[in-house]
Order: C-alpha cells, then structure tokens, then sequence
C-alpha cells in the first residue's frame, strides 16, 4: 500500500538520469537518490533534502553505509509503509523490501559499504566534515554518480513491479 502513484509516462531509465543530474547539482548521494522522485512523494522537495541532508558520504562522510541505500530506504518507507510499531507485517513487508534493494545494489557494486565502494583504506581516520569540492576531477575519479543513477533505476524498476 504506498502513498503514492506513478504518473503513465514513468521511466525506470529516467529516473536514474535525475538522480545523476541532482548529484552534479551538488546533492548528497542520498539526496540525489530520492529527490529522482520527488515529483511522485507525498512529500515536498524541501523535505526531502533536509531530511537526508546528513546521509552523503555513508553519512556525514563517516564512509558506512552508502547513501544511495539510505535514498532508496527513504523511498521504501513511502512504498511499503510501516507506520505503526505494533504491525509487524507492516515492518516485515518494509524491511523485505529495503533488503530486496539494497541486496540488488550490492549484487551489482559489491558492497553497501561507502568505504568499500570508494575504495578506501578499512581503518582510514574519520574525514573532515566539510565535502569534497565537485570539481571535473572529483566526477572523473568517483564511482558514485554510477551507483546513484543504478541505485534510482532499482527503484524504479521495483516501483513499476508493485
């Protein structure tokens, strides 16, 4: 039962290049991830950008868990939600599919992991805070607008499955 429904002309394809555009934008990789479907949520852009502000960088640049996931789980709460505690169906069915998601994702990256993904060192000191500056190079030399257009087109895709 989601919140939501999908206009005719939806895209799976489509999707995946808003996501690539938001982050050449300048948007976290969460943040690119969902806003590909901002015009389908029930919620405002706005929202959606403030509430996954602190989700790039597998979260605030810590390296963990990649924000592609976390946009896709986003979304997922919209898709399948779970509202009240005391379903456990409701929470069941969501996380079956935040697993199915993130599962599709790893199958094709490798990891869920931003340290993994980027390639960096398993016991590197936590970042600086302040983001990477997006220049050419940083496009050039990250993987990460791949894994956000691929992470929106498994949304999508499952969105045009329900």
């Amino acid at each position: 039962m989601r919140y939501f429904e999908l206009p005719a002309d939806f895209d799976v394809q489509e999707r995946g290049r808003r996501a690539r555009e938001n982050f050449r934008k300048g948007y976290n990789c969460a943040q690119s991830v969902a806003l590909a479907f901002a015009d389908v949520l029930p919620v405002d852009e706005q929202t959606i950008k403030t509430a996954l502000s602190g989700f790039g960088g597998g979260m605030a640049r810590l390296r963990e868990l990649c924000g592609c996931v976390s946009g896709m789980a986003f979304v997922a709460g919209f898709m399948l939600p779970a509202v009240h505690p005391e379903v456990m169906e409701e929470r069941k069915a969501n996380y079956a599919l935040v697993q199915k998601l993130a599962g599709a994702f790893r199958d094709d990256f490798g990891s869920l992991v931003c340290r993994d993904l980027l390639e960096l060192r398993k016991n590197a000191k936590i970042e600086s805070p302040a983001p990477s500056e997006r220049t050419p190079e940083y496009y050039a030399k990250r993987p990460c607008e791949r894994q956000i257009g691929r992470a929106a087109e498994i949304l999508a895709t499952e969105l045009m499955a329900e």
